[in-house]
């Protein structure tokens, strides 16, 4: 399996190291949510907003917020789809989310949060070649 994660740049990387110390959990659903979360200045200046952290649970109601961009929103719906399948109102497909700068970001958040279905495999031959 691929080891390095893409990050947008050293705050997004941060973020996610930040983040995930805070919350105190490793596993799949927080280190992709916390990922998605910090490719976005937007996200990570408002992540208060979005996750309950005493909770540990997400803040839908975000969603409508004026600070939300095209973008943010985007990554936001797909961290809340990844975290517990959230889709409030169906805008959360991939024809909705990934037009936008983050869907290489969103890609290696799905990688993130499904590491076991993610992995590289080795190029198969195909029946009909055999």
């Amino acid at each position: 399996m691929k080891s390095e994660i893409l990050f947008a740049d050293r705050e997004h990387l941060a973020f996610y190291n930040q983040t995930l110390n805070r919350i105190g959990k490793n596993d799949p659903y927080h280190k992709a949510f916390f990922y998605l979360m910090g490719a976005c200045d937007d996200t990570r200046r408002n992540i208060q907003k979005i996750f309950n952290f005493e909770e540990d649970c997400i803040r839908p109601e975000c969603i409508c917020d004026g600070w939300q961009t095209g973008g943010s929103e985007r990554l936001t719906r797909l961290a809340f789809n990844l975290w517990n399948g959230w889709n409030s109102d169906g805008g959360a497909t991939p024809y909705d989310l990934f037009d936008c700068e983050f869907a290489p970001y969103m890609l290696e958040g799905i990688r993130l949060r499904y590491p076991e279905y993610c992995r590289e495999h080795s190029p198969l031959t195909p029946k009909w070649e055999r």
